[in-house]
């Protein structure tokens, strides 16, 4: 088999060539160029044409985003951004994966990390598997593009007083935040459902990926708090390194809540799907819709067989539109999905479900 062609963006000559260094050290990759800020990138991504690209955030003349933003639009191809662990590196990356990079790697220890070797087996990881996914990248011509003014959502205060009995629970993994943008920021503020989601995310990411959501959102969008309670109209996203699960208030008439917990990794994910779909079937009354959306692995299929059982609905992402089509895959393949639709029509489906 050929090896897959990298190119490797950074302004730092020494973190091109360290980066380099570990991509060559497979040898299924190799690293066909390096560039030094986005102008050089786009020159050579026409040149070269390589498979995949890693490209820091933080550049000189042209920077990581604005580079992804007319990489995406004009000769899309599969991008790894790689960002600091700083509140701005991670609001960025953030904004990067709904602009359609496929994936993030943080670096150990800011701009120039001297120990970048620390994530040597997750570079080598992620570059291989964003080399098969060049078919269903998004042409950000074709994709609903969203206001970055936080929208007034007028019902979100007064729902408190409301009893859930629908929820929407989603599964998402690589691919995922690009895909909770197309779908979150669709859904009206006066849908009658809380909304449950679980992102494979690290600590950090997760909330600047809830504070992004709710700036395009008409519904409020939030990283989960321990005990808070479940409303319609809201959407609460798993914070990185917590399962997130619900337990319900015995006391009160049918509240439900929010449990965060640190135990194990479940099928080697915390956050996990499987964990919160299973809570929300064995602590849940009312309607339940699972979906799932793009993403490695199979997180998330015994969770939809066990909704589907209890009488509730499922959907898959399709293949067409998937990032990675492995999450959607395992839930096809219980036999438990109702409904299996590309990205651009999740919204509207869910809205006929619930």
């Amino acid at each position: 088999m050929s090896k897959k062609k990298v190119l490797v963006v950074d302004d730092s000559a020494f973190m091109r060539k360290v980066i380099g260094d570990i991509i060559d050290s497979d040898p299924g990759l190799e690293v066909i160029g390096k560039a030094r800020d986005g102008n050089d990138a786009i020159k050579k991504i026409k040149e070269l044409k390589p498979d995949v690209v890693t490209m820091d955030i933080e550049m000189p003349n042209l920077d990581g985003l604005s580079a992804l933003d007319k990489i995406m639009r004009e000769n899309p191809v599969p991008i790894i951004m790689l960002s600091s662990l700083t509140k701005a590196g991670t609001e960025q990356t953030v904004k990067a994966l709904s602009l359609g990079a496929v994936d993030f790697i943080a670096k150990p220890s800011g701009q120039i990390s001297l120990d970048i070797d620390k994530v040597k087996d997750e570079i080598i990881r992620k570059v291989k598997m964003a080399a098969g996914t060049k078919k269903n990248l998004p042409n950000l011509n074709n994709i609903r593009q969203f206001s970055e003014n936080k929208t007034t959502k007028g019902g979100k205060l007064s729902r408190e007083a409301k009893t859930v009995n629908k929820l929407i629970v989603i599964g998402t993994s690589t691919g995922g935040p690009k895909a909770l943008h197309q779908v979150i920021p669709s859904l009206p503020d006066t849908i009658e459902a809380a909304i449950l989601i679980v992102q494979h995310m690290p600590p950090g990411f997760t909330k600047s990926l809830a504070e992004r959501l709710d700036s395009i959102s008409n519904i409020q969008v939030k990283e989960a708090e321990n005990n808070e309670l479940i409303v319609p109209g809201c959407a609460y996203v798993a914070p990185g390194d917590y399962h997130l699960t619900v337990k319900p208030n015995v006391s009160a008439n049918k509240q439900l809540f929010i449990a965060l917990n640190q135990l194990p990794p479940y099928g080697g994910h915390r956050p996990s799907v499987d964990v919160m779909f299973n809570s929300v079937v064995d602590n849940f009354w009312g309607k339940t819709l699972g979906v799932v959306m793009t993403g490695m692995g199979r997180d998330g299929a015994e969770g939809i067989e066990r909704i589907k059982d209890k009488g509730g609905l499922t959907i898959a992402e399709h293949q067409s539109s998937c990032i990675v089509y492995g999450m959607p895959r395992a839930a096809v393949e219980t036999g438990k999905i109702d409904s299996i639709v590309p990205l651009n029509n999740i919204s509207n489906e869910i809205l006929r479900l619930i």
